[in-house]
């Protein structure tokens, strides 16, 4: 898990980064009811757990590089006994201080009071709009009333700015701590992958399958990074497919797509294979296509490297496997230049993977893709989907859905997949079903 040591260093980092008679504020999320009195689990927000490991709702933390009567803030709910009697204990303004590092901690009550006179003593404020407009709203009202009390001669800050614009690129560079969480992640999400080719029989439902999954990440004590994508047949033409109730069927494939999260970080890995173990001429065929896509994605994921350099080689592969198969016809150039494939692959081979599935950074820097370096992590997931009723495409290629995912770290060697322990060839594959059922 992630030390206190390294999310102080984070702040510290942060803080040398936004300079003097600054401050920046970082509100986690609420509670969110489910239904009526029922919430739905709590999870931090990523922005604000990154800097401060805490776990707790209805809490801000506040930096104020250089502030001499401490730089970290954390307003957060007070101890209440009552209360915990029902939802367990709180960290309360004490164990802010003791177990997570602030140099001062107030009642969350108590912020529209507190904040603006500290907002005061600086220039510019690093808080990201849009997020919450609830306290969007409420930061507001906090620079209006600085505002005017010009007169009595307080002072509002200068100018805002998006503190995404720093945390978000220092959180795609990850660390060896946060690599050895994701890692481990991923190694969960491959045991549950697994567990879901072992148990698969035809006319199970599509949640059975579901269950073995939540099975194998709950006994690691993890919970899944996002709704699981358990896609039998047809249903593995739908990108995101999440109803998981149908009946599987003997002959079809299935798609999943699903991840484990520990300590706040995501992995990612879709496997598709056989509901009856053994792949059918054609579905061979399609899957070997991706696989070759994926394969071929992956060795581009390397230190120099632009961000789309894996997407053009799943691309240049997968055209030329469905014009091998007749899928396609034309010259593949011809057809990747006009983007032909995107009616049987219509999305793109990767995201970056950090605190969220599709986590942040940007893309292109300059209006130029981004350049690979060591320590991002993205996965790569190719794919083909061919829906039933596709004009032009014979039959038997119909409902065959396919997605292969891998979430790979880039080194200053060669690329590092942290999720390889899930099998992805179609001997791999059968050979473990066909073990399942001896």
């Amino acid at each position: 898990m992630i030390t206190r040591k390294e999310f102080g260093r984070r702040r510290k980092q942060l803080m040398r980064m936004m300079g003097k008679d600054t401050i920046a504020i970082i509100p986690t999320a609420s509670e969110l009811l489910r239904n009526r009195d029922v919430e739905f689990p709590f999870r931090a927000d990523s922005d604000f757990y990154y800097l401060t490991g805490f776990h707790e709702p209805d809490a801000v933390a506040v930096l104020i590089p250089g502030r001499p009567h401490g730089e970290y803030l954390l307003f957060c709910r007070e101890r209440d006994p009552e209360m915990e009697t029902w939802t367990g204990k709180r960290a309360g303004t004490q164990g802010a201080v003791d177990d997570f590092d602030a140099d001062d901690a107030f009642p969350i009550g108590d912020i529209d009071e507190i904040l603006p006179g500290l907002m005061e003593c600086c220039e510019r404020v690093f808080y990201t709009m849009g997020s919450r407009p609830q306290f969007d709203q409420r930061v507001m009202e906090w620079l209006n009333r600085l505002r005017e009390g010009a007169r009595t001669g307080l002072r509002a800050p200068d100018e805002f700015v998006s503190l995404e614009h720093l945390l978000h690129d220092m959180r795609l560079y990850k660390s060896r701590s946060e690599i050895r969480v994701m890692r481990t992640a991923a190694r969960v999400a491959c045991r549950a992958h697994i567990r879901a080719m072992q148990s698969c029989r035809p006319e199970m439902s599509e949640f059975e399958v579901e269950a073995e999954l939540l099975h194998e990440f709950r006994r690691a004590g993890m919970v899944p990074a996002y709704s699981s994508i358990v896609g039998g047949g047809a249903n593995g033409c739908v990108l995101h497919y999440t109803e998981n109730n149908a009946a599987l069927q003997d002959g079809d494939l299935l798609l999943i797509d699903a991840g484990a999260e520990y300590d706040c970080y995501a992995s990612d890995v879709t496997r598709t294979f056989p509901v009856n173990g053994r792949f059918s001429a054609a579905q061979k065929a399609l899957y070997e296509v991706v696989l070759a896509a994926q394969t071929a994605a992956i060795k581009k994921v390397r230190s120099g490297n632009h961000w789309n350099a894996p997407h053009q080689a799943a691309v240049r592969v997968l055209t030329r496997g469905l014009v091998k198969l007749g899928i396609l016809k034309g010259k593949p150039a011809e057809l990747i230049r006009n983007e032909a494939y995107r009616r049987f692959y219509m999305h793109r081979t990767g995201h970056w993977l950090g605190m969220d599935v599709h986590d942040v950074g940007d893309y292109k820097v300059g209006g130029a893709w981004r350049e690979l370096e060591p320590g991002m992590v993205l996965t790569v997931e190719p794919g083909l989907y061919i829906p039933a009723g596709s004009r032009g495409v014979a039959k038997k290629w119909w409902n065959i859905g396919i997605r292969i995912e891998d979430d790979v770290l880039v080194t200053s060697d060669e690329p590092d997949v942290l999720s390889k322990a899930a099998p992805r060839t179609v001997a791999e594959i059968e050979a473990l079903m066909a073990d399942a059922t001896v």
